[in-house]
C-alpha cells in the first residue's frame, strides 16, 4: 500500500510539473518555445527567426547564447530584417563585417532576465520611461504605448514594437520584435 501511494504521489509530482512546463510555452513562429531548451535550441525551430539564427551563427554568438545567462533577447522577424535597405543582411553576415554584424545582435541582447512585469515596473518607476544596457554597451529605452505595449527605442529614435512578450528560456527570455534596432 505505501509503494502504490509513494508511485502515485511521484505520478502527481510529475503531470503537475509538466503541466506548469506546458502552460510556459509560446508558439512563435510555428513552433512551441520550450522554456527548457534555451535560446538558441528554441530559435532554430522558429520559421520566423531563420535570418536572426543564420545572422547568430555568422557572428559566432552560438556559444554564447547557449551559455547560462541569464539573457533577454529581442529578437527581429525575417520581415523586421527584410525591411532593411536592400543588401543589407547580404552585407552583413560577410566575414568582413562580422564586428558589425556582432555589434547589431548584441544590441539586441540585454543581461537579465526582463520579462513584461519587470520592464513594465521599470518603466512606471521611471516616470514614463525606462533604460537598458545592452550586451554591446549602448542602451535600449523602453516606453509604453497602451496597456500592454511596450515601445523598443535605439539610441537614433527609431522603434520597435514588442510582438510577443515573455518567450521564457532555460538561459534567458525572448522577446519578438518587428524592427532592427541599430546601435550608433
Amino acid at each position: 500500500m505505501k509503494k502504490m501511494i509513494y508511485a502515485s504521489i511521484v505520478l502527481l509530482t510529475i503531470s503537475a510539473s509538466t503541466a506548469f512546463a506546458v502552460a510556459d510555452t509560446v508558439m512563435v513562429g510555428g513552433q512551441a518555445m520550450l522554456p527548457t531548451k534555451d535560446i538558441v535550441d528554441n530559435a532554430v525551430n522558429s520559421a520566423d527567426h531563420t535570418t536572426l539564427v543564420a545572422a547568430v551563427k555568422a557572428a559566432g554568438l552560438v556559444d554564447t547564447l547557449k551559455g547560462p545567462g541569464p539573457f533577454t533577447v529581442f529578437a527581429p522577424t525575417n520581415e523586421a530584417f527584410a525591411a532593411l535597405p536592400a543588401g543589407t543582411v547580404e552585407s552583413l553576415v560577410k566575414p568582413e563585417n562580422k564586428g558589425m554584424l556582432t555589434s547589431i545582435l548584441t544590441y539586441h541582447v540585454v543581461p537579465g532576465r526582463y520579462d513584461f512585469k519587470r520592464i513594465d515596473a521599470a518603466i512606471k518607476t521611471g516616470g514614463g520611461k525606462t533604460q537598458l544596457k545592452t550586451a554591446n554597451g549602448e542602451m535600449l529605452t523602453f516606453s509604453e504605448n497602451g496597456p500592454h505595449n511596450i515601445v523598443v527605442a535605439d539610441q537614433a529614435g527609431n522603434t520597435a514594437d514588442i510582438s510577443t512578450y515573455d518567450v521564457y528560456q532555460s538561459n534567458g527570455v525572448i522577446m519578438v520584435v518587428d524592427k532592427v534596432l541599430m546601435p550608433k
